[in-house]
């Protein structure tokens, strides 16, 4: 078997990630970042809240697991719970756990969970900026329709 240099190493790689290829295992990795609350969980680390403009300034920051469930209205405790563990495993956040009375758990984004944030946060910021087009768009689809 010929050897192969580097560069073609590195072509064989990126050929191997094919997310248009149904064996691909990036393709749920997809899945996973692709879900509403990772997309939340994402912005919520990587910002430090709102602003008086509505805008975050995105600068990451730790939460306890109490804060992350007060600012992501409407996630029930397991989801939180799953989405977090899904998200450690593959190495986009940290826990964190700090032995006081109570326990305190914190959780922030690793260098690759940040890398991450900066897309999602465009998306989120993106579905707020559009949203009254998408719901026009919905209306005028819908009245056609029927």
């Amino acid at each position: 078997m010929p050897t192969m240099t580097a560069a073609q190493k590195r072509s064989q790689v990126k050929a191997d990630y094919d997310a248009f290829l149904a064996g691909c295992p990036s393709r749920q990795l997809l899945d996973r970042i692709s879900d509403k609350w990772v997309a939340l969980i994402l912005a919520a680390l990587g910002s430090d809240g709102p602003h008086p403009a509505g805008d975050c300034t995105g600068e990451p920051q730790s939460m306890r697991y109490s804060e992350l469930s007060r600012r992501l209205a409407g996630v029930s405790q397991k989801m939180l719970t799953q989405t977090l563990r899904s998200l450690e495993r593959d190495g986009l956040v940290t826990r964190t756990v700090t032995p006081t009375v109570p326990v305190t758990v914190t959780y922030e984004l690793t260098d690759l969970g940040l890398s991450l944030h900066h897309l999602m946060r465009a998306i989120k910021e993106w579905a707020e900026a559009h949203m009254d087009e998408v719901l026009g768009n919905r209306e005028e689809y819908d009245t056609r329709s029927t």
